[in-house]
């Protein structure tokens, strides 16, 4: 089995490491019996894994979400889906890599599935764009999420993206025309829309496909208006403040529950969900399957009533009425 990479927070579990898989050798290369002695490090190594995970900060908490070998939408399609056709294009002559969908069955129900794809190492990735998608990548989901309301399919959308692809070319094919027609008409869509952070969600790029019904995120997930690197870039002109920047930016799950812009955060295997991607998605099926069943007991109009208030509601704050002056005698 190929070695889970550690980020820096993780490194007081690398001699933990190095024993088990020391042991581990050991048990494979001769006949001595080191069932107990391995039990032991593992549970302590899930122990300190635990308590690290429990106190992660915004800051660690983007570097769980940028982690190269999380799972992807493609990772979870071929795992909570018992049938899955990939389609291809956006009928103006594009097929964006950073963004892919198609149709599919979970159980009994039909539904359409799209999300932002990285990839696994450097050349998956340039392929894959880092998972920025072009204006085709928005337009070929578009494309998609019509095709599910003409047939009343579901849409699951699975956001995992640093932002939308902003450069020369794409601001020339209208990045921002496709993303804003997106927001628009994703709102009049009479089928249910379940969109879930599974990794990073920044910016335009996550809004593309992220007006849903309900919106899920994975614990260790986060979803911003802008990367923590360039809000301390453009506010304190010193990307090195990122830490300071990912706390005031509110980009976590518990504290998007809070200002209601989420509304369901998933627990997490310990160490993340690259370290068990199975239950994950398992995680995800199950939570995805209640929500729509919860959303399929309304009607279109309520629907797009819900959604829409849902959006509406979002950045409102009541301003407290300023004392008045204590007069002199």
């Amino acid at each position: 089995m190929a070695r889970r990479a550690l980020l820096e927070f993780e490194k007081p579990l690398v001699e933990l490491e190095e024993q088990i898989e020391q042991i581990r050798q050991l048990a494979r290369d001769s006949e001595v019996d080191v069932s107990q002695q391995l039990l032991q490090l593992e549970t302590l190594a899930t122990r300190r894994r635990k308590d690290i995970f429990e106190a992660l900060t915004p800051a660690q908490k983007i570097q769980v979400a940028r982690h190269p070998q999380r799972p992807s939408t493609l990772d979870y399609i071929q795992v909570i889906t018992d049938e899955w056709l990939e389609l291809h294009g956006d009928r103006r002559g594009s097929d964006d890599k950073a963004l892919v969908g198609g149709v599919g069955r979970i159980g009994d129900q039909a539904v359409v599935l799209l999300g932002h794809q990285k990839g696994r190492d450097t050349k998956e990735n340039v392929a894959r764009n880092f998972g920025m998608a072009s204006p085709g990548g928005y337009r070929k989901a578009m494309r998609l999420m019509e095709h599910a309301d003409r047939f009343r399919l579901p849409i699951l959308s699975f956001i995992d993206t640093p932002g939308a692809y902003a450069g020369v070319l794409a601001e020339e094919q209208g990045q921002g025309e496709a993303i804003a027609f997106n927001l628009r008409e994703m709102f009049r869509l009479r089928v249910p829309i379940l969109a879930t952070v599974i990794g990073e969600g920044g910016s335009g790029g996550a809004l593309g496909i992220g007006v849903a019904d309900r919106l899920l995120m994975f614990e260790h997930s986060v979803y911003t208006v802008a990367s923590p690197e360039a809000c301390a870039s453009i506010l304190w002109r010193d990307a090195g403040k990122a830490s300071a920047a990912a706390e005031a930016l509110k980009i976590t799950g518990p504290d998007l529950l809070k200002l209601g812009v989420v509304d369901l955060v998933l627990p997490e295997p310990c160490g993340g969900n690259h370290w068990a991607p199975l239950q994950a998605a398992e995680t995800l099926k199950t939570a995805l399957l209640e929500q729509l069943a919860e959303l399929q007991g309304l009607s279109e109009k309520q629907l797009i009533e819900q959604r829409y208030g849902k959006f509406r509601r979002m950045g409102r704050f009541l301003e407290s009425e300023a004392p008045e002056p204590a007069r002199g005698p």
